[in-house]
């Protein structure tokens, strides 16, 4: 133990486990109803529909095929990602992100107060992108955040802007099939981002870690946003809390596969028709591994709550409104170092249901 940082050790009872539970498949969905035009017909985008629905509802995490990005673009960034990250220390910190901008490169994050290990380099989706400058709800004050760029290597901001193209695309086709799948107009979810969107992109590198029983790639937790599009490697890693048993469940890589999951946002949007799950990265002694999630986050000035459609006398709301900006300004602000508090979460905009009040 002499050698650990113990910044990075997990309490006993959040460290994984490697032998007691077996990988297991989450769904696998097919896209080509929506990608290719000659196998569309009502018949298969309707089962599609209720596929999407029931893997929100039994997972909240699915995987995709036939999905319709350029194979090319995903081996472009992933080829970036890699050489971005064999550079030395100092060159990649020459793109550090900082307080006062949270792009670019960090190796320092906290998940739950505990360190992660991993390193990472994030950009926006839209550049320059606002938010609010602090998470004081009577603070109208906004801050404008910019994309750093490395010099090496060559063409990388072009390349990662490619692939954000190709994400967005892919994410207002998946909250057609949710909204349709929620029984609602399948364009419902378009007005949260088609103006302006706070979405950005990160790249992970996972180094072998000596003690991986011990320290976790990511710690658990349950992702903000909307939709969260990952790409990873064929090392694996990813674990999600499956909701029958609370077990943690090793999800296998599926070649040119994209895992999806719903996120806070969503779970709020149907008012707990469908649950953001809990889930985090495992990492291991032998090999390093990479992974390119792409966050699918609303504007700024989004008001996050139950959709009316969705609620009613029987189905009354469960959540009090927020501001998506202060949510997400509160959490960038409590990433960078252990707080010794907890991070904001959407249960903290719970409400009681009257109707089980005794």
């Amino acid at each position: 133990m002499g050698e650990v940082d113990p910044a990075f050790i997990q309490d006993p009872q959040h460290r994984p486990k490697f032998s007691t539970i077996q990988p297991e498949d989450i769904p696998v969905i097919d896209l080509s109803p929506i990608t290719n035009h000659t196998l569309s017909d009502s018949s298969s985008i309707e089962n599609l529909v209720k596929e999407i629905g029931s893997a929100c509802k039994e997972w909240g995490f699915f995987q995709v095929t036939n999905h319709g990005v350029p194979l090319t673009l995903r081996q472009n960034i992933e080829i970036a990602s890699r050489l971005f990250f064999a550079q030395s220390l100092e060159e990649k910190r020459k793109v550090s992100k900082s307080e006062n901008n949270t792009l670019g490169y960090h190796d320092t994050e906290h998940t739950k107060n505990i360190r992660d290990w991993k390193e990472v380099f994030d950009f926006l989706a839209r550049d320059p992108t606002f938010i609010p400058l602090t998470s004081d709800e009577h603070d109208d004050r906004l801050t404008q955040l910019t994309n750093q760029s490395p010099e090496y290597p060559p063409n990388f901001r072009v390349i990662i802007q490619e692939y954000i193209q190709e994400m967005e695309k892919l994410c207002f086709k998946l909250l057609e099939l949710i909204a349709l799948s929620l029984g609602i107009e399948a364009n419902r979810f378009e007005e949260f981002f088609i103006k302006n969107q706070t979405s950005s992109i990160r790249l992970n590198h996972y180094p072998p870690c000596p003690y991986p029983g011990l320290a976790l790639g990511v710690g658990r937790h349950k992702d903000p946003g909307a939709l969260t599009i990952l790409a990873q490697d064929e090392v694996g890693g990813l674990e999600v809390k499956r909701k029958a048993d609370q077990e943690w469940i090793g999800v296998k890589p599926t070649l040119d596969a994209y895992i999806i999951n719903v996120g806070d946002i969503i779970q709020v949007w149907s008012n707990d028709a469908y649950e953001s799950v809990e889930h985090r990265v495992v990492v291991n002694s032998e090999k390093e591994r990479f992974s390119i999630p792409f966050f699918f986050y609303p504007a700024h000035e989004t008001e996050v709550k139950p959709l009316e459609e969705l609620i009613n006398e029987q189905n009354p709301s469960k959540y009090r409104p927020y501001k998506w900006g202060k949510f997400i300004t509160h959490r960038k602000n409590t990433n960078f170092k252990n707080q010794n508090v907890e991070n904001i979460q959407i249960y903290h905009y719970k409400l009681i249901d009257p109707r089980h009040c005794f």
